[in-house]
Formats: structure tokens, sequence, C-alpha cells
């Protein structure tokens, strides 16, 4: 669950937004408010907010927005206990508060706005609101039993470590098996495996790497794997070719039909690798190999 918040001014039109019947909008949560309409309770607030003209931003709006799956399961009476323990862990439990819950997106979210000045007239502290938001809702999903954030960020790295392993193993098929001998042909390679290449070409028309699409997410090959980085990859392909898939002093690749300048850095790389190679294979032939 996410909780977000922070203090506005516009009180009359973002209650407006909340309590949209377009968005199917419903009351869930309601404190020390007898208005039906944004603008009737928008007054109440009015009221209060009268006491302390020195506080501007004198409504805060938060957002608390479960996860997909728990947001199918919660009926209106969950929703009102939620929000109520929400505003509970941010000491607002006393406050002037309205709470809609749309329903009209995958996730169901309910929008909360809260008289920041209380009926003596002091406005509430909102250091730092948003990270006490999420907390606040942290706190909140724990007691309830509904997912939290860092359950939701732990299964997403779960599934970006499987994603990436899959992609380094269709990479390193295609590489060892197909041997291609040019970038379009690695790029045709990996498509029909269902991975799409796509070449990040930077503001000067450069060649500076390659990014790997695959079940909705899209990695730069770096981050698939260190042996995936632009100048890799391109030396790993320059290995299968006959002949050099480097073009001129200028350092191009043939990339989609057409002559491609590499980025300074994948250019320096691949110069000092083929260096290293060479003295390589020289030491090689000196002592007889």
């Amino acid at each position: 669950m996410i909780g977000i918040g922070k203090s506005i001014s516009h009180t009359g039109n973002s209650m407006s937004y909340g309590w949209n019947k377009e968005k199917q909008a419903e009351v869930v949560y309601s404190n020390h408010v007898a208005g039906q309409t944004p603008n009737q309770i928008t007054k109440e607030f009015n009221i209060i907010q009268s006491q302390n003209y020195q506080c501007k931003k004198n409504t805060l709006s938060f957002v608390i927005s479960p996860t997909i799956e728990d947001g199918k399961q919660l009926k209106a009476k969950e929703l009102n206990e939620m929000t109520a323990k929400f505003l509970k862990e941010m000491k607002l439990q006393e406050h002037q508060a309205i709470g809609f819950v749309h329903r009209n997106q995958p996730h169901t979210h309910v929008h909360v706005y809260v008289n920041r000045i209380d009926f003596n007239g002091t406005a509430y502290n909102d250091s730092f609101i948003g990270k006490r938001s999420q907390l606040a809702a942290e706190r909140v999903a724990e007691k309830m039993g509904l997912t939290t954030v860092r359950e939701v960020q732990l299964e997403r790295l779960e599934q970006l470590l499987n994603i990436r392993q899959e992609i380094k193993q269709v990479h390193e098929k295609v590489m060892n098996e197909q041997r291609p001998k040019d970038l379009d042909n690695y790029i045709k390679l990996m498509k029909e495996k269902n991975v799409e290449v796509i070449p990040s070409i930077n503001k000067s028309n450069q060649l500076q790497g390659f990014r790997f699409q695959y079940k909705g997410q899209n990695l730069k090959g770096s981050e698939v794997h260190r042996s995936m980085s632009g100048s890799k990859l391109i030396m790993g392909i320059a290995n299968h070719a006959e002949k050099s898939i480097l073009q001129g002093q200028d350092k191009t690749v043939n990339l989609m039909g057409k002559a491609t300048q590499l980025s300074g850095n994948i250019a320096i790389k691949l110069a000092k690798t083929v260096i290293k190679q060479a003295i390589q294979k020289s030491v090689g032939m000196d002592i007889g190999y």
C-alpha cells in the first residue's frame, strides 16, 4: 500500500475532483463534517480555517492506494477502517476530514481531504508529510494484513532478476550457437527469441550501447550483465566476423543498413581491447604458440 500526502490551498477544486461521480467516487470516510457536496464541506472547512489567516495551504490532501489485488477485495467498510487507521497514524483523527474511493482504474485508491487547522485554530505541522504518509501507510498495511510497499519492491526485484537471467541466457545462446557476424543479424536473432534489442543513439547521433526489451522490462545491456555493455557486445560479434565490423578511421559500424558512428566511450574501449588482443597474440607467437 502507498500513501501520498501534501498541503494544498485549492480545497474546493481538489475536493470536487475527489468527489467526481464519473470516477465512480463514493464517500467511504467522513469526520466532523455534515455537508453533502464538495462546496458545502469546503465552506465547513473555511469556518475553522478562518481562525488561522497565516496558514495559506490550509488543507491536507492524501492518496491511499492499496495494491491492485488488495483493492479488489476491500469493500467500503474496510476502506473506512483503512482511512481511519491512516489518519490516526498521522495524528489527524480529530480534524475535519472526508474520504472518497475511486474505482475507475485498476488501482482502487482513496482521496482524503483533511482540514489542516484544528478546532483550536492551530495549523498541523506538515514537515516531511510525504515521507510520513508513506510510513503511516506501511504501518496500516501491516496491521490490516495488506501488502506493503517493501513487499511489492521485493517481488519486483525478484521478477527483474529472473528477467535479467532470461535475457542473458537468450544472448548467450545466440552468441555461442548462432554466432552472428554483424549487429543487424544479432538484433534479428534476438527478436526471433522475443527479446527486442534497441540501439541507444545519443544526441550526437552516435551509438552508445543497446537496451533490451523483454516481458515489459526495458534494460540497458550493462544492467542485464556487464558482458552485454555496448563495447563488449560489439567486440563479441566482431570475434565472429570474418573481417572487422569496424569501418574506416572514424570507427563506424553498419547498423540497420547504414554506417553509424560509435560514441567516444565505446570507440576507446574497443581500441584498448584490440591493442590488448594484439599484444597477447604477439606474445604467444614469440614463445612458440
